[in-house]
């Protein structure tokens, strides 16, 4: 019988939606295959790593009998890959195999039982649902997920916070050194509050899959899972288990030096600076004093930076140290004009902010210079 048959742009984009998690080598060769299900008109696409599942469902052509087989994702992939993006291709199932025809290409590839794929078992005590624009997640994840950890002991930092009570949606990440906090008015009233850690594997493929369009994207969380749904995909993820320290101990409230000054150009002065930085030692130190911003950075071999800024500022004169990746990171994740710092001394924690705007903040530790 005739799988399925449509363009080979319409079934690559299909494919490539739910290959992102997919492994070419895996302790279960099933793994490395994408489950094709057809039921009708529809055809659904199914991938897996036991942590995330991903399928999407779309109108391809083909027989309408029920039908399911496993092929590999990479290679059927790979193959669509060198076709034209006008060519129809057709997959049919033949003697326990698929037969991949376009044009004058033939490929004939093995495959193993749909009913050996795993299948996550979706949790039957979902909470509510609620959603934003596509748009606005993928740029929330934007704003936080560089402060994610990475293969930290502590688990729990290595993902980002989902909360969702009343009407707002705030994500949280932090890698113990540096916080980031963002939120985004939802659509709905969410009753009580929902609070959920997603994996950091997770969070990049949302990344990789969210477009910047206003489709709504619709969320629901469980105690030990996720779902989320758009543009005819369906995303599940195991959630990562543990207490996310509390975020609001950690934002200074009251620090009494407060400066507001063009993003772009401290971002420049602070990558020139980095310059001079090495591999094993980022610090670079702030200097400032009114009118006057003044960021330094030397290395091993006696070579130093020193770049001024004038800038509006009225304050004590402070001397500070930080890692100058976190400072830079933060302000490349930003695209506002200005940003607002608040500084206490030189030991405390920095606060930065945009200003006329909290739904933003980013906190940083300083460091010994």
């Amino acid at each position: 019988m005739i799988v399925l048959q449509a363009n080979q742009e319409r079934l690559l984009a299909a494919l490539q939606a739910v290959a992102g998690i997919v492994e070419r080598r895996h302790t279960l060769p099933v793994l490395a295959n994408v489950l094709i299900q057809r039921a009708g008109v529809a055809t659904q696409l199914t991938t897996s790593d036991l942590e995330i599942q991903i399928r999407v469902t779309a109108e391809l052509g083909g027989d309408d009998a029920p039908f399911a087989t496993t092929v590999g994702a990479r290679k059927l992939i790979d193959i669509l890959r060198t076709l034209p993006a006008d060519q129809k291709v057709t997959l049919e199932s033949a003697s326990g195999r698929l037969l991949l025809r376009a044009g004058k290409s033939r490929f004939t590839l093995q495959t193993l039982p749909a009913e050996d794929f795993p299948l996550v078992q979706e949790s039957p005590t979902y909470g509510p649902a609620f959603s934003v624009p596509q748009k606005v997640l993928k740029a929330l994840l934007e704003q936080v997920s560089f402060a994610m950890a990475v293969q930290d002991i502590r688990y729990y930092l290595n993902g980002i916070l989902f909360v969702a009570e009343g009407r707002q949606l705030t994500l949280v990440a932090t890698d113990g050194h540096r916080l980031a906090l963002t939120s985004a008015e939802l659509d709905v009233d969410v009753p009580t509050r929902q609070e959920v850690i997603l994996p950091r594997k997770t969070v990049l493929e949302l990344q990789r899959l969210l477009s910047d369009q206003d489709g709504a994207i619709e969320m629901r969380f469980a105690a030990n899972q996720a779902k989320f749904a758009f543009g005819g995909l369906e995303f599940v993820t195991k959630l990562v288990e543990g207490k996310f320290p509390d975020y609001n101990r950690v934002i200074p409230r009251a620090h009494r030096n407060v400066v507001v000054l063009g993003r772009a150009p401290l971002l420049a002065s602070l990558q020139r600076a980095a310059i001079m930085t090495s591999d094993k030692f980022k610090g670079v130190r702030l200097h400032l004093e009114p009118g006057l911003l003044q960021v330094a950075a030397n290395n091993a071999e006696q070579e130093e930076a020193v770049d001024e800024l004038d800038i509006e500022y009225h304050g004590d004169v402070i001397d500070i140290g930080f890692n100058v990746t976190y400072l830079t990171e933060a302000l490349a994740h930003m695209s506002q004009d200005l940003v607002r710092i608040e500084l206490q001394d030189g030991n405390a924690s920095a606060l930065i902010t945009v200003p006329g705007d909290d739904r933003f903040k980013y906190v940083v530790m300083p460091m010994r210079l």
